[in-house]
């Protein structure tokens, strides 16, 4: 008997709710509101703010070893909110019940933001064009839809990066819906900083 399946017919399971995207896709901007409206963040501050991320990368070091199995940390997680890109939400366990909310942005503003932040590191990008990217891209996402739709454990939401910054409360109003939470409106819209918008497409 897995262990979701335990928990249905015995306890009732730990709740994680996760911060997930592709990257650049408006993950940590997502971080920032759901803390300021209330929710406790699992991070460790390792990865400092910087000039791609002004406000903080919002990151757990320990989530990048989910695909080796180290799942320990989840129970730590519990009640909180944590960030997992896409690549590595197909590695959570069923020991716990996840409410994954999935960030969306254009393709192209995220090619856009990746090459800009290569350029700044002063790293040379791939040599797969973007339009190779895009269908990895796409391919990738639908795969890791495919995965959430046959977990019980797993419910998801998709919040658009774009509708946040351009009018940040129908976004916030669909999260209070979702999270079934009592969150501070007012103080998730207020951390919404549209200069931070740079990269288009």
């Amino acid at each position: 008997m897995s262990g979701w399946l335990k928990r249905v017919f015995g306890k009732p399971p730990k709740t994680v709710v996760v911060v997930s995207g592709l990257p650049r896709s408006g993950t940590s901007m997502m971080m920032k509101m759901l803390e300021a409206g209330g929710l406790p963040v699992l991070i460790d501050g390792i990865r400092a703010a910087n000039e791609d991320n002004p406000k903080g990368y919002y990151e757990f070091e320990r989530v990048k070893k989910l695909p080796e199995g180290d799942t320990e940390w989840l129970d730590e997680a519990v009640g909180k909110v944590v960030k997992i890109i896409t690549q590595l939400v197909i590695h959570l366990p069923d020991s716990h019940a996840y409410k994954v909310l999935v960030m969306r942005r254009s393709i192209p503003e995220i090619l856009a933001s990746q090459a800009k932040m290569l350029e700044r590191r002063g790293e040379a990008g791939g040599d797969v064009s973007d339009a190779q990217m895009t269908e990895l891209f796409e391919r990738h996402l639908k795969q890791v839809y495919a995965w959430m739709e046959q977990q019980p454990n797993v419910e998801y939401m998709d919040v658009s990066y774009n509708e946040a910054l351009a009018d940040p409360i129908p976004t916030i109003e669909r999260l209070q819906a979702f999270l079934g939470g009592d969150l501070d409106t007012a103080a998730m819209a207020a951390v919404v900083d549209p200069g931070l918008y740079r990269n288009r497409g």
